[in-house]
């Protein structure tokens, strides 16, 4: 599988690095303690492929391999299935829904894919706080994005971007009126947080809690088809 920078992260990088490499040259020319120099230029180096692994944007596609493109629901994110199970929707839908949540821990791949093919329907940002993102009630309380899609077969789902305690940036590339697709990034969360989904009651979840998440790779639900819809 083959890697990239992820556009979200090329000038922090450019950044950091020149920060780095002064901190490092003033540190080896100019400090006259080895240990102290060495500690300060090995963190440098940790921290800098701490961010780069970060930022990493792995190139993938879909393969639906015989699937019904209309109905199937891939993961929006890399990470661990923290959530599934029903709840109350009450900012968009207002309703019951079939929830399943994705943490995304600091070494994983923060880039947001979209989860269906669809229409946009309903973008919007909500401040909040910056609660720990593994915690259930920071769906409804920290800064958060939701992005509502609407599939060809007339079902509508909700993806909700969700900041962490250490998130302080949540990048949403979707607008209402967008025309989107399986394999196209929708978004950005910049450290530590989470991606929710929620999907009709009578969709079939392919993910267990704590199982692991590959990000437009594993397959999430079924969305109910145009059939099951009207029966």
């Amino acid at each position: 599988m083959k890697y990239k920078i992820h556009q979200e992260g090329k000038n922090i990088l450019l950044i950091l690095a020149a920060a780095f490499l002064l901190v490092d040259a003033v540190m080896v020319l100019f400090v006259p303690y080895f240990y102290l120099t060495a500690f300060v230029v090995t963190a440098t180096i940790v921290v800098y492929f701490i961010l780069v692994n970060f930022f990493r944007s792995p190139r993938r596609h879909f393969d639906t391999n015989g699937l019904d493109a209309d109905r199937v629901v891939v993961a929006p994110a890399d990470g661990v299935v923290v959530v599934r199970e029903e709840v109350y929707e009450g900012e968009y839908f207002h309703d019951r829904r079939m929830q399943v949540s994705i943490f995304m821990s600091l070494f994983n791949v923060h880039a947001n894919w979209t989860p269906v093919n669809g229409t946009v329907k309903s973008v919007a940002h909500q401040d909040g706080r910056f609660l720990a993102a593994n915690l259930p009630k920071s769906s409804t309380e920290n800064e958060r994005s939701h992005i509502v899609i609407e599939t060809r077969n007339g079902c509508e789902i909700l993806m909700r971007q969700v900041a962490g305690a250490c998130a302080r940036r949540i990048v949403t590339y979707a607008d209402a009126g967008d025309a989107c697709t399986i394999d196209e990034h929708i978004g950005f969360i910049k450290f530590g947080s989470r991606v929710d989904l929620y999907l009709p009651l009578d969709s079939e979840i392919m993910v267990d809690i704590d199982q692991r998440a590959v990000g437009n790779q594993t397959v999430v639900a079924y969305l109910p088809s145009r059939e099951e819809k009207k029966s």
